[in-house]
């Protein structure tokens, strides 16, 4: 199997989905010639043509109300934000008219429109460059949204969500386009809307997504020379959420710790606290830890490390839920 970077399993993932149908095109800023601003969507240009990579004016309303127009009209279009901070001009378009058209319509209408947002910080960025407004855009019903953690899953799943009639928002961890790792070009991730168990595990449960999975893993391996052993689960689909393989684990350890990048104020941890405490109450043995960014907007570049989830604050998190 050939060994791949996060950036170039999506690449070779929309070049698959490009060369699979003709109703798929790309667009966004800078995508073309320049390849993307983390050259992810690099050669696709000259090899499908200035009609299938489209290089838009720098206004992410028009890209999204584009895309909706050319959905409607039997297109797959796939829209590329730059930036995380830069979704918001098109917040509207997507949670107004993208997310709702199917329900409106009764659904005689379907607008099959994958948005992918490089998201998260760790890469010592400006403002407006590392943000992780995933929980915004989950509390809205329409919308299907989906993390990769790790090659193979960045490859099949935008393929995926290109294939999916549903509008996907495909949020790409930007601190891990350069992780490595095999990718099975035959065999499929299996239905991206579930989540992974990652490490089998009896005494907790660890429950991450997107750039923050290798922090989980390297937490419970450090954790496991203490003696003790995390279960840990890459989540990889924010909404729908897959429930049952996180309550089915909480019923094995009795423990949840959930960690993500964003503040942990009204984020997908305490979704996922509510439900688990809803589904295996009686199965918990202590209250479920949550690990996040802090409710304040995100810090300069040289203070980030101190504001993003660390090894040390989910071990911190599992040894208090040990304590109980």
């Amino acid at each position: 199997m050939p060994v791949m970077t996060i950036a170039k399993a999506i690449n070779e993932g929309l070049r698959a989905a490009l060369d699979a149908s003709p109703t798929t095109l790309l667009m966004g800023e800078d995508i073309g010639a320049l390849g993307g601003v983390y050259r992810v969507t690099e050669g696709l240009k000259a090899e499908f043509g200035a009609d299938r990579v489209v290089d838009t004016p720098l206004g992410e309303s028009g890209i999204i109300g584009t895309a909706i127009g050319l959905a409607l009209r039997g297109y797959r279009p796939v829209c590329e934000i730059q930036f995380d901070g830069f979704v918001f001009p098109g917040f509207n378009q997507i949670t107004t008219q993208l997310a709702k058209m199917h329900a409106r319509s009764d659904g005689m209408l379907r607008v099959p429109v994958v948005i992918r947002i490089p998201y998260g910080g760790g890469i010592g960025s400006v403002e407006h460059h590392s943000e992780s407004p995933e929980a915004l855009f989950a509390h809205t019903a329409g919308l299907r949204i989906i993390t990769p953690s790790n090659p193979q899953d960045a490859y099949w799943m935008i393929q995926q969500a290109i294939e999916c009639d549903d509008p996907v928002i495909v949020f790409e961890p930007k601190r891990r386009y350069w992780l490595k790792g095999e990718v099975d070009l035959t065999a499929p991730s299996g239905d991206p809307f579930t989540a992974h168990v990652l490490r089998e595990g009896t005494d907790a449960t660890v429950v991450a997504y997107g750039p923050l999975v290798p922090v989980a893993l390297a937490a419970a391996a450090a954790a496991a020379e203490d003696g003790h052993s995390i279960e840990v689960i890459d989540l990889r689909s924010v909404s729908p959420m897959d429930f049952d393989t996180v309550t089915a684990s909480v019923q094995k350890t009795g423990r949840l710790v959930v960690a993500h990048e964003a503040p942990t104020f009204g984020g997908i941890g305490g979704e996922l606290a509510a439900r688990v405490g809803e589904r295996a109450f009686l199965s918990l043995q202590a209250p479920v830890m949550r690990v996040g960014g802090f409710h304040l907007p995100y810090p300069v570049a040289r203070m980030e490390e101190h504001y993003l989830p660390d090894i040390d604050r989910i071990l911190e998190s599992v040894d208090r839920a040990l304590a109980y």
